[in-house]
């Protein structure tokens, strides 16, 4: 979890890779609707991510087995609603300043989630409180060793074929 640019989807499936396990990135569950708004430099609303939520959590509900799933996750009551659909739920949460975050999404290119928006992920942002259990990992190194770092603090086993 984290806002928009923070490396999720990169390290999301890096580390699902790793594992072997299946992945879903959560912006391929937004409605049309949501993309137009997002594209438009419209911040979501509660209302706008309420169905989302439910369609991830609905995913995370059919995997029979372990999975990684990269949401923004800004909100705890967000949070809650992915638990109640996967009470096991393990969270990342990739925490990063906003001058650098900015400075990736000024860089990215080909992705609807235009560099305007990030006041309003920041604005909406809820850090883990210490009961969620989450995982707190600094986005201020290299994507290899976030990931070996998010592997060896949860300690996951390597994925078939990795020793």
């Amino acid at each position: 979890m984290g806002v928009s640019g923070s490396g999720k989807t990169t390290i999301g499936a890096m580390l699902a890779g790793r594992l072997g396990w299946k992945y879903a990135e959560a912006d391929d569950f937004h409605p049309p609707a949501n993309v137009e708004k997002m594209h438009a430099g419209t911040p979501l609303t509660d209302e706008d991510r309420w169905p989302w939520l439910r369609a991830i959590g609905a995913w995370m509900h059919e995997q029979t087995g372990p999975a990684v799933v990269t949401c923004s996750a800004l909100k705890r009551r967000y949070r809650d609603v992915l638990r109640e659909s996967r009470p096991d739920l393990r969270l990342v949460y990739l925490d990063g300043s906003k001058e650098l975050i900015g400075a990736r999404l000024a860089a990215r290119h080909g992705h609807f989630f235009p560099k305007q928006l990030l006041n309003s992920q920041f604005a909406d942002l809820e850090p883990p409180a210490p009961d969620e259990g989450a995982l707190g990992i600094s986005i201020d190194q290299p994507i290899e060793a976030i990931v070996e770092e998010i592997h060896r603090r949860l300690g996951l086993p390597d994925g078939p074929g990795r020793q």
